[in-house]
């Protein structure tokens, strides 16, 4: 039930009285992101707005069966010497397997990289690379992934995307309004910008290029950021159904986020901690896309609180001058 008292509920923060400022300052922190997508996407081959890792671009699997247990810390020295191979971003993942009960316990090392095809030096270079470490290495298992197989997973993934954008809107324009549709559209839009353009400044700094791990992160981030703020749109909806007449739209959306707001901080702090103990102690093949969802429920966390509200709040009053 909403509260008849609203307005004289003390604000914890007047969002909607500083709307022009929040929405500023959200265009002036997507400059550098769409310059950067720009950037990438006008000097790179494929004319991708990120460095694409061999997930979208084709690439090999070497696995190699090695004797000694590896740790994270191996794990990180073998990124080094491969890197000074000239292997770049290398994707290394660990796994132990035996053939029976009785057998022993082998562990085994596989390696992700560019697609080698025939070059045979570069696969030996690898082999040298693991044999200086690792005693008895044996190459036991290679496996490539052709540029056009990747091209058609990256055309499948962006079909993925398109298709959950437009559900979503689907869903909030039928569930409330046509305008809290269109909405939730563009704050998930900047929101996936942004989140994009951090990927891309990193890419062009630190080289870091982005997989279909990249592409999981940025569908939950999406699922996060929607649920966010449809929670901000059905407190304001049930504000408006009872208070529509004695409060303007701006009270009533000003108050309703300040309503929200103790839920939405409480949700993304308890998902931050989890998600920073990942980042911190989880091993480095999962440290991108950890941080990909840190960026994005700190984004839409923002999203919903200073961007949903504050452009509904314009819309609501050119829609009540136009009528009037």
């Amino acid at each position: 039930m909403a509260n008849t008292n609203l307005i004289k509920d003390k604000y914890k923060l007047d969002i909607i009285k500083y709307r022009y400022f929040w929405l500023a300052f959200t265009g002036i922190l997507l400059i550098p992101c769409i310059a950067a997508i720009i950037y990438l996407a006008v000097t790179q081959p494929n004319h991708a707005p990120l460095k694409l890792g061999i997930d979208f671009t084709g690439g090999t699997i070497l696995q190699y069966s090695v004797d000694k247990k590896i740790t994270t810390d191996d794990i990180s020295k073998i990124r080094t010497s491969l890197e000074k191979t000239g292997i770049k971003n290398p994707v290394i993942q660990t796994t132990m397997t035996s053939s029976n009960k009785d057998a022993e316990v082998k562990n085994l090392v596989s390696i992700r990289t560019i697609f080698l095809g025939e070059d045979k030096d570069k696969t030996a270079q690898i082999t040298d690379a693991i044999s200086k470490d690792y005693q008895g290495a044996e190459l036991v298992q290679v496996n490539s992934v052709g540029p056009t197989l990747g091209s058609e997973l990256l055309k499948n993934t962006l079909i993925a995307l398109i298709l959950a954008f437009i559900l979503m809107v689907i869903y909030i324009s039928f569930r409330f309004q046509v305008e809290y549709g269109w909405i939730a559209l563009y704050t998930l839009v900047q929101g996936s910008i942004f989140l994009i353009g951090i990927f891309a400044i990193r890419g062009i700094f630190f080289d870091t290029t982005v997989d279909s791990l990249f592409i999981t992160a940025v569908l939950t981030v999406i699922g996060y950021s929607i649920n966010d703020t449809i929670v901000v749109f059905d407190r304001i909806r049930e504000n408006m159904r009872f208070l529509a007449k004695k409060y303007s739209s701006n009270e009533i959306i000003n108050a309703s986020i300040n309503q929200t707001l103790p839920r939405s901080i409480n949700t993304s702090l308890t998902t931050l901690f989890t998600l920073m103990a990942l980042y911190l102690f989880g091993g480095s093949t999962i440290k991108d896309f950890v941080l990909a969802i840190i960026i994005g429920v700190i984004v839409g966390t923002y999203s919903s609180i200073f961007v949903a509200g504050t452009v509904l709040s314009i819309v609501k009053e050119k829609l009540a001058k136009k009528n009037a």
